[in-house]
């Protein structure tokens, strides 16, 4: 059975495995450089390791590429006052491939 982590990123919490592709909050990194990420959990079979907030080891991951989402319309409305307004929003993310849990 293969290593499951649970990382903590962005403020959210993300199981990986290795060589698994996962979307976080935007990251100060270029494609093609290697972060590290703060772990909080590790299995490996029946072996299950918990760190108390988090664990010294890390998993180590390569930045793939930095875009924006999907856009989200918000509308805003008033009946009788002739109020209505639109904003779209698109949220940045960095898709990240986990390329070893230490």
């Amino acid at each position: 059975m293969a290593k499951i982590a649970v990382v903590k990123t962005g403020g959210k919490q993300y199981k990986v495995r290795e060589g698994m592709t996962f979307k976080t909050e935007k990251l100060e990194a270029a494609p093609g450089q290697k972060v590290k990420l703060e772990t909080l959990l590790i299995a490996d079979g029946d072996k299950l390791d918990l760190g108390q907030p988090s664990l010294g080891e890390k998993v180590e991951a390569e930045v793939l590429q930095t875009a924006k989402g999907d856009k989200v319309t918000v509308v805003k409305y008033k009946n009788k006052t002739r109020y209505k307004k639109t904003v779209g929003h698109r949220q940045q993310f960095t898709a990240l491939k986990v390329l070893k849990i230490a």
